[in-house]
């Protein structure tokens, strides 16, 4: 009974942190509260990189004719300079740019991050999250893949290691960053998840050390196994259901969201 309850806890958890990571809401604050809420203690170190690592695979798949696009005229640019690719390769180097602020303060504050993980700093956060989200709820910006900067590129990146304090959401600040920047909806939206992609793969593998050690993997394997699968599923549909919404101009509503449970756990939790 007590494994079986181990199972269905990591399954819930997976679903729950994969459906929360691609939209601005914060994942890893959500975590904090549920665990909180629920006086759910996680077994073993590596759940939150494996849901993360779910989530990248669920990113790859959606994104994955972009990827392939960019990697294929990025180094057809290299070797023939042909101006029909340049865009593509310098949309890359804007991605390598961007993913160093973020690595960078992760690697140098890593634990000054991990001692905020506190219900009341995640509460304050999702209402700052919120505001956010509310200030560029209407906005349509005009600039395309070809039109970005290596301005934008640091902005935006300094935006998403704002996102290392808990209950900011790094897709919500990487948004926020490029439409203030005047960044078409789905400009913003492409490069704020392939953004993620380089984080969340240097996170993994500079973590596998630590999860062949973890001594509670003999015994957690299967539940993170699960958790891993759910997050995937999760975070597949949660960011084509994001990607709807974006379309749509509906970001107002996540913004409510944040004010609500914002208040409700600096009040209440």
């Amino acid at each position: 009974m007590e494994e079986m309850w181990l199972l269905l806890k990591y399954l819930f958890l997976g679903i729950f942190q994969g459906f929360t990571e691609p939209i601005p809401i914060s994942s890893s604050g959500h975590l904090v509260i549920v665990q909180q809420m629920m006086d759910l203690k996680i077994e073993g170190l590596q759940f939150e990189v494996l849901v993360n690592f779910g989530s990248l695979i669920a990113v790859l798949l959606i994104y994955r004719e972009d990827i392939l696009r960019l990697i294929q005229n990025g180094i057809g640019y290299i070797w023939t300079k042909d101006v029909r690719q340049k865009d593509d390769f310098e949309f890359i180097i804007y991605l390598i740019i961007g993913t160093i602020p973020a690595g960078v303060i992760g690697l140098l504050f890593e634990d000054q991050f991990e001692g905020l993980k506190t219900v009341e700093m995640v509460g304050l956060m999702l209402i700052v999250t919120g505001i956010a989200l509310w200030i560029i709820r209407n906005l349509r910006g005009r600039r395309g893949d070809g039109a970005l900067t290596f301005k934008d590129a640091v902005i935006v990146g300094l935006a998403q290691s704002v996102a290392l304090i808990p209950g900011i959401s790094r897709s919500g600040a990487t948004i926020v960053a490029a439409m203030l920047l005047g960044m078409k909806q789905e400009t913003a939206l492409r490069f704020s998840f392939l953004l993620f992609i380089p984080i969340s793969l240097g996170t993994m593998l500079m973590s596998i050390g630590d999860l062949i050690e973890d001594p509670n993997l003999g015994e957690f394997w299967l539940s993170y196994l699960i958790a891993f699968a759910a997050s995937v599923f999760a975070s597949y549909f949660s960011l084509k259901w994001f990607m709807g919404i974006m379309a749509r101009g509906n970001l107002k509503y996540f913004a409510f969201y944040c004010f609500i449970v914002g208040g409700l756990v600096v009040f209440f939790l």
